[in-house]
């Protein structure tokens, strides 16, 4: 593989008698979180086995550059041991610049962050990131009383902000609309954890909460528990005032977005799949995934027990179920995972609730038409859903977009077509600079 094309390989030979079995990274959506988590902590963090892609190395330098002490050491696999101290939900440095680059986590939770604090900043991105939504969560600090300044174009980077200050004149109510991301949500709930006082936070729009679950799980680790409540469609959130976030060892679960390409695997080549660490008690919404396969036809085992070791097992002849929608309004990082397995069912399948993709590193459905289109796979696009039709898939160009989860995704289209190739695959070191180095181990296992 060179940095501009990945040419993708269909196995010659499997012995479907062979367990596959893979370790993925540290989640991102974990590890992002955990270290917001431990920056707002009184006292000393561990976090054990982080993710070392470009989105986690930009947080770590941002919060490095706010002053937060931090030190790293590999954990012997494809992350790393980090150690941060936080101050309490106190910022050291009161004036800096820090540039988030493609990282939408790090963008939200960090812009949040300094919001609340008495301090002045200025927050960069890529080119990529600028694209992106922030109007709903600017708007919501603005009204906290935090100056949020879009330096280039209203609603979105780079922004000039001076913090509230005095968290005590802060208001206890919050709205946030969140049609376009939940990691509006998100953000808020962790920052206003760290003003000590009774607390509001109102959900304006409708979006899937699955992310916003794990983030509010999180928070109780480390020691703050938001309440939810729900009453006519209204969700809310309700902070006590009395707690505070404390400092803890934390232990980062595998990366279930990661996790979900390798079980696809199994279900394109009718092969069985255990991908280390991953059980049905993971806090990611993307283990929601493992349902969409069983749809499909392939045997999920462990799935609905205390085992800790779950294995899918895709069918042997490699016809995949399909005739069904699925809303993945709260899993929506597979719904390219997903379309990229349709053509090989034997019928379509539509995925809804996705119109906020739209809006990410590129335009997903459209990534996935233009590319299942090139590939010569029928689509009928909406725009909150798509509908993909069975076929045979013909060798072509994929363009990823600048998009690590296209890369990715379609690699396994290539697993039963021949003249797939994946241009810029080095885009995957957002989240995972090894994607394919452990797919060619994972398909050298199946010749043996």
């Amino acid at each position: 593989m060179n940095n501009e094309i990945y040419e993708v390989r269909a196995p010659k030979k499997i012995n479907r008698s062979n367990l596959i079995e893979v370790i993925v990274p540290g989640s991102k959506s974990i590890t992002n979180r955990a270290l917001l988590l431990a920056a707002m902590a009184s006292g000393t963090s561990t976090l054990k086995g982080c993710l070392t892609s470009d989105d986690a190395r930009h947080f770590l330098t941002c919060l490095k550059t706010l002053g937060f002490p931090v030190s790293e050491k590999p954990d012997g696999g494809l992350g790393s041991d980090i150690t941060i101290t936080g101050f309490g939900g106190e910022i050291p440095e009161k004036k800096a610049e820090i540039y988030v680059g493609s990282a939408g986590t790090a963008a939200r939770f960090l812009v949040a962050m300094l919001a609340f604090s008495d301090g002045e900043y200025t927050v960069s991105s890529s080119e990529q990131m600028k694209k992106r939504p922030m109007q709903p969560l600017i708007d919501a600090l603005r009204n906290a009383g935090a100056s949020v300044e879009c330096m280039e174009e209203e609603g979105h980077f780079p922004l000039h902000i001076i913090g509230a200050k005095d968290k005590s004149l802060i208001p206890s109510r919050f709205t946030v609309n969140i049609d376009k991301s939940s990691q509006f949500l998100s953000a808020l709930l962790i920052a206003v954890g760290t003003l000590g006082k009774k607390a509001e936070i109102c959900v304006a729009g409708s979006h899937g909460l699955s992310y916003v679950d794990l983030t509010a799980e999180m928070m109780k680790s480390f020691g703050i528990s938001p309440e939810k409540q729900t009453a006519d469609g209204q969700v809310q959130y309700l902070f006590s005032g009395e707690d505070r976030y404390n400092a803890l060892t934390y232990d980062i679960e595998p990366d279930m977005s990661a996790a979900a390409y390798f079980y696809a695997l199994a279900a394109v080549l009718g092969v069985k799949v255990y991908v280390k660490g991953v059980s049905c008690h993971m806090l990611q919404g993307d283990t929601e995934f493992l349902r969409v396969l069983e749809k499909m036809g392939c045997q999920v085992l462990g799935l609905n027990s205390a085992d800790e070791k779950i294995c899918v097992i895709g069918p042997e002849d490699g016809r995949l179920k399909g005739g069904f929608t699925v809303d993945m309004s709260a899993f929506s990082d597979q719904a390219l995972t997903l379309a990229a397995i349709a053509p090989f069912a034997e019928a379509p399948i539509t995925i809804t609730g996705i119109g906020h993709i739209r809006l990410q590193e590129c335009d997903r459905i459209k990534a996935i038409v233009n590319n299942l289109t090139a590939l010569g796979i029928q689509t009928d696009e909406k725009p909150d859903a798509v509908t993909i039709y069975p076929g045979t898939p013909v060798g072509c160009d994929i363009e990823t977009y600048e998009d690590h989860r296209v890369a990715m995704s379609f690699a396994l289209t290539g697993l039963r077509t021949e003249g797939v190739r994946i241009l810029n695959p080095s885009c995957c070191k957002k989240t995972f600079a090894e994607y394919f180095q452990v797919l060619e181990k994972a398909l050298g296992a199946l010749a043996e």
